[in-house]
């Protein structure tokens, strides 16, 4: 899932906890000009978007009753599509904006930086789960330390892809991570593709060729596809590729109009009349269609569903970022859902799953077990922002803002 995962000019900035949504920045002359040329002139413009922080809270939050209950929300996986697609825009604005302003890209800035956003949390998960086992005869976490391996490894999806019956218990302990994984192998190619597209071709062309690329994962899926093709299809970073790129290809779009271009009027308000029906569906997805279970392996789903996800949430995010005064943004705005979804909902899902495992194992089940296990899931989460990824990132800004020294010139003698 998404990282529950960054926008303005500095991704450390944009995404970090406690970061303020920046004002909006006035162009120069020469910057319009310069923005122009390089043909994303809205680029620059934006900060954090408290409806998108909300929307990362109500998509884990329903990742964790899908994994508790799943016969209350069989199609609970649904929210992860829409991790992926808000990923794609975020990253893909934040890199957008960089490109516009200095006419690159930082790829040694940006992994650095992506890194510390994600690593550290997932390495401590890792090796908690690693070693609850050995202080504690527990069933469930038995052989976790080779899951903890291949989650560190960020590829429990590829692992779990070459599993064509039911999944092994392998990566069973932290088998949640394979989203996070589709997402990292994202990460490391995407900057380097699109930096390419900027600099070679014009801004239409880059929308032409990211469109493109939005219908080829769901055209080799249709070739794919076969029951026995179901995990590889689900966990596979080529085959969910189109859900990070839809979120991408809208992050250019709205980079590409400036705010008096008629087409941007038009597109918010058709964000905003078609964001109640988007979360609608969205909505019944994860009440009625079960999409994981091996009986609910639908050749409909594993071809064009997870398009028709990425196309509905894109709708969602399109409308969180141009009527924030609409009423589902004002929702997902409330502050408590976008504090949450903006410090943390990655903590969040690094969490539930080895906590709900941990708790089965100990013996609570029935009633209790979503209640106590969604507690003890927050007060991690809690943990690890206060204790670690807040402590980390600020060091970072620091580091980053830090003005160099000033080396007085050498007197004459």
């Amino acid at each position: 899932m998404s990282t529950p995962h960054p926008s303005t000019a500095d991704e450390a900035t944009e995404q970090s906890p406690g970061a303020r949504a920046s004002p909006p920045h006035v162009l120069s002359q020469a910057e319009r000009r310069r923005d122009g040329e390089r043909g994303f002139p809205s680029a620059p413009r934006g900060g954090r978007v408290a409806g998108l922080d909300g929307l990362r809270t109500v998509a884990v939050v329903l990742v964790i009753v899908y994994h508790v209950e799943p016969d209350a929300v069989p199609g609970g996986a649904v929210a992860v599509d829409v991790f992926f697609t808000l990923s794609g825009f975020v990253i893909t604005r934040l890199l957008v904006a960089e490109y516009t302003r200095t006419g690159l890209i930082g790829l040694r800035s940006f992994y650095r930086r992506r890194w510390l956003r994600l690593g550290p949390a997932l390495l401590v998960v890792c090796a908690v789960t690693a070693l609850l086992p050995v202080a504690f005869p527990l069933p469930l976490f038995d052989g976790a330390w080779m899951a903890a391996g291949l989650a560190a490894a960020s590829v429990v999806n590829l692992v779990r892809a070459g599993e064509s019956g039911p999944y092994s218990d392998l990566t069973a302990p932290l088998g949640h991570t394979w989203s996070l994984g589709v997402e990292e192998q994202f990460y490391l190619v995407w900057p380097l593709l699109l930096l390419v597209l900027l600099r070679r071709t014009g801004a239409r062309t880059v929308l032409g060729w990211v469109a493109v690329l939005c219908v080829l994962p769901m055209l080799w899926r249709t070739v794919l596809w076969d029951p026995t093709a179901a995990h590889r299809i689900y966990n596979g970073p080529d085959t969910r590729l189109d859900q990070l790129l839809v979120g991408a290809l809208l992050a250019l779009v709205l980079a590409r109009l400036r705010a008096e271009d008629p087409r941007l009027a038009l597109l918010r308000r058709w964000a905003g009349r078609l964001c109640w029906p988007a979360l609608a569906l969205l909505g019944l997805i994860a009440w009625q269609v079960p999409i994981t279970e091996a009986g609910a392996w639908n050749p409909v789903w594993y071809t064009a569903g997870f398009l028709t996800a990425a196309v509905l949430a894109a709708v969602v995010v399109a409308a969180m970022e141009l009527c924030p005064r609409s009423w589902p943004s004002r929702l997902l705005s409330f502050s408590a859902l976008a504090w949450a979804g903006r410090s943390l909902s990655y903590g969040m899902y690094l969490w539930h799953y080895p906590v709900i495992r941990l708790l089965f194992d100990l013996g609570v089940d029935g009633g209790w077990l979503l209640p106590a296990g969604f507690s003890v899931t927050v007060a991690a989460a809690l943990a690890s922002y206060v204790l670690l990824e807040r402590p980390l990132l600020r060091r970072d800004r620091l580091r980053v803002r830090r003005p160099k020294p000033l080396v007085a010139a050498e007197r004459p003698a």
